[in-house]
């Protein structure tokens, strides 16, 4: 009955999410609430076990980065970038866009996604605000653009992280087998959206001059704030990107350097923290709880076993299983966290290598089988690519359309999806391809 009844309030959140016909951080807690109420979750797996709880990490990496970010705003230095930008594209816009979308890649190798967008957004919008541009296209190409550049690294999101960690691969792994993945996939995105968008971001030349007349160096309001918050940015982002080999999670790294920043600001804590994004904080909290039911009940197990069984690997081609898990995981993770999904598809690829290969290799010896190496990257192409498709499919996702709402410049979930989902489908058909390629025509493993 709890399959049902969890299945039932899954089913219901995620419809009034969509239709947008309830606010979805209020839907999210309402869900979460009645998980919990009819104990289909308690409230200490919600909150204490590792399995079920809420992903704490990203909650709090969020609060940190959010602090940080509101300070730096105030010194000025996204409406330089903004500006600076514009003035090296001469001012149009779709290579103020490329510009954008290819930072945002390059960031999010090396930086979580949450990061990238609360840094790149704010520059986005203001930028678009000055060429009176509607700034969809900006806001889309960066949350796609930051899950591809999470896709190359071990370091550039959490499903790379637990897949290294589970199979033992290194930093190099992700570079020789991923890296060349978004490359490949990246270059067509970058043609797709000056396809889709040269032609309308059009700005009148007035406006444009208007633009390149501004003096960049006049909008800092205050460098001595900037000189601090730089200053706290370059000991938190080394400290991202070395959080595994220092055993710190990347939210302690955040709040610590939140905490700092407020100290050296001088800004009023109180005013700091009421400018937070805590309706997104929320609905992020809710959304863990009501997913962490439908695993706890075993929903997303059944679909797991049942692409198993369609699947039916062998020791010698896992081709067909690889691909299976590489849209199977993109299908799902349009609307599961990656970091939740990931957690529940890792132990089912694990028990199906551990099934067919030869008996007697140890824990090792299995996850890193050759046959089965090409299912671990397609897991991570799927997983990480898939939830570009949904407003709700990543937390980036999320982040960036919380601030565009907050700047006045709301996206339904209907305009989103008419661009998400074929946006996200070229994307995992271009990933397919590599993998068919790479691993089964030229058979390059190394």
């Amino acid at each position: 009955m709890f399959f049902w009844i969890a299945t039932g309030i899954f089913i219901v959140s995620f419809g009034l999410i969509i239709s947008e016909r309830l606010d979805k951080t209020k839907v999210a807690i309402v869900g979460a609430g009645l998980m919990m109420v009819l104990k289909i979750v308690t409230q200490h797996e919600a909150f204490y076990e590792d399995k079920y709880a809420i992903d704490y990490n990203v909650i709090f990496l969020l609060i940190g980065m959010m602090i940080i970010v509101n300070i730096l705003s105030k010194t000025g230095i996204f409406q330089f970038l903004a500006i600076k930008t514009a003035k090296l594209s001469r001012g149009k816009p779709i290579w103020i866009l490329i510009l954008f979308t290819s930072i945002t890649v390059i960031f999010s190798s090396f930086l979580n996604n949450l990061t990238t967008v609360l840094i790149i957004i704010p520059v986005s919008l203001f930028i678009a605000d000055e060429l009176e541009l509607d700034p969809f296209p900006f806001l889309l190409s960066e949350i796609m653009a930051s899950s591809l550049g999470g896709t190359a690294t071990l370091i550039g999101g959490p499903p790379n992280i637990l897949i290294a960690s589970k199979v033992h691969l290194t930093f190099m792994d992700f570079i020789y087998h991923m890296t060349p993945a978004v490359l490949f996939v990246f270059s067509f995105f970058i043609l797709t959206i000056k396809l889709l968008f040269g032609r309308k971001l059009r700005v009148k030349e007035e406006v444009r001059q208007r633009v390149l007349a501004i003096n960049e160096h006049n909008l800092i309001k205050n460098y001595s704030l900037l000189i601090k918050s730089a200053c706290v940015l370059g000991l938190v982002i080394p400290g991202f990107i070395f959080n595994d080999k220092l055993n710190i999670e990347p939210a302690t790294v955040a709040l610590l350097g939140a905490g700092v920043l407020l100290i050296l600001s001088g800004e009023n804590a109180q005013n700091i923290l009421k400018e937070l994004e805590w309706s997104t904080l929320f609905y992020f909290i809710g959304l863990f709880i009501v997913v962490s039911g439908v695993i706890k009940v075993g929903l997303i197990s059944k679909i797991s076993d049942s692409m198993v069984s369609l699947t039916k690997p062998n020791a010698e081609n896992m081709f067909f299983t690889a691909i299976v898990i590489l849209w199977f995981s993109a299908l799902v993770s349009t609307v599961v966290e990656n970091t939740i999904l990931i957690t529940s598809i890792i132990p089912l690829v694990i028990n199906m290598a551990q099934a067919v290969l030869p008996s007697g290799l140890d824990f090792k010896a299995i996850v890193q089988h050759p046959t089965l190496m090409p299912v671990w990257w397609s897991l991570a192409l799927g997983i990480c690519l898939g939830g570009n498709a949904t407003p709700i499919g990543a937390s980036a996702n999320v982040v960036t359309l919380g601030l565009a709402e907050r700047a006045g410049y709301p996206v339904s979930f209907k305009k989103y999806l008419i661009y998400g989902i074929p946006l996200t489908i070229e994307m995992i058909v271009l990933s397919n391809i590599y993998i068919w390629l790479r691993y089964y025509i030229f058979k390059i493993y190394l």
